[in-house]
């Protein structure tokens, strides 16, 4: 399968400012370096869970959701497997309210459809080509309308030393049902003092930064497709499965089998054919 080379997209979206560009690559284990772009970016995947990591933050970007990433904002991208696909649109910068920050929103029937249609463009898309341009062009229109239920699917990376610690613990140790009181008689605080530390170094409490964790590892689970939903319930520290449940939704936006339901958005006859037809910058 040919394959367009490695980070060769980086300089080609923004050599003609006013294109419409396009390109569906894999990823590659390494993932994509620090980078920004002059135009705004609709970043879609497929093949697993990706994180971007933006000022700090980390976001983590699951099957059937697209992440906005404004222009001038640097961000890496994290893929969690070699096989993972990365689609993005790029397009000119809209004097609009809408996608002036990173946001990660689910991705509904009618914009998945439109998604799968631009699969068949790769590279610039001129305002010439009014089929093409026209079209992702109303696609972009449109978002705000598509995106209305915005989630919080990121965490901030800390920067003590101490709370880099703690919070690796939690994350080896969550199927424990981990509370605050026993938290920090483990690592010599005060209840008070650690709630302090969460809340300068990340600007969240405890309870907010470890109910997103338990609830982003109970995604990727699910996306994994191993585990039955009691088995993740169990393996994030969850006895109810109806507390899990109702936790999971208000932070994903939809079920836990909502999510194991789910499949890759593309299918794969289309989408190996058109990386079939896709030509190395050796090629060319």
């Amino acid at each position: 399968m040919a394959t367009i080379a490695k980070d060769y997209y980086l300089t080609e979206v923004d050599k003609l400012p006013n294109s419409i560009y396009c390109i569906h690559d894999y990823m590659g284990e390494d993932g994509i370096q620090p980078h920004q772009h002059r135009k705004d970016q609709l970043l879609y995947t497929e093949g697993g869970l990706v994180h971007v990591k933006v000022q700090g933050i980390t976001y983590f970007l699951p099957a059937r959701h697209y992440m906005w990433i404004p222009a001038g904002l640097e961000h890496s991208i994290h893929p969690g497997s070699k096989a993972v696909i990365m689609r993005n649109i790029y397009l000119p910068v809209k004097n609009d309210e809408f996608g002036k920050r990173a946001s990660i929103y689910p991705v509904n029937d009618l914009l998945l459809q439109m998604l799968f249609f631009c699969n068949q463009w790769e590279g610039d898309i001129l305002s010439s080509d009014e089929t093409a341009h026209g079209f992702v062009s109303t696609l972009r229109a449109i978002l705000p309308q598509l995106s209305q239920n915005q989630l919080q699917l990121a965490l901030p990376i800390p920067t003590d030393k101490r709370l880099v610690q703690i919070i690796e613990y939690m994350a080896e140790h969550m199927h424990q049902g981990i509370v605050l009181p026993q938290l920090a008689q483990n690592y010599g605080f005060s209840e008070r003092s650690l709630s302090r530390l969460f809340k300068n170094d990340i600007q969240m409490s405890f309870v907010q930064y470890h109910t997103i964790q338990r609830m982003l590892k109970a995604l990727q689970l699910l996306l994994d497709h191993k585990m039955e939903i009691k088995e993740i319930a169990a393996a994030v520290g969850y006895n109810s499965i109806p507390t899990f449940s109702a936790t999971f939704r208000k932070i994903l936006g939809a079920s836990p089998s909502t999510y194991a339901k789910s499949k890759d958005n593309l299918e794969q006859k289309p989408r190996m054919a058109k990386f079939n037809n896709t030509l190395s910058i050796n090629d060319k």
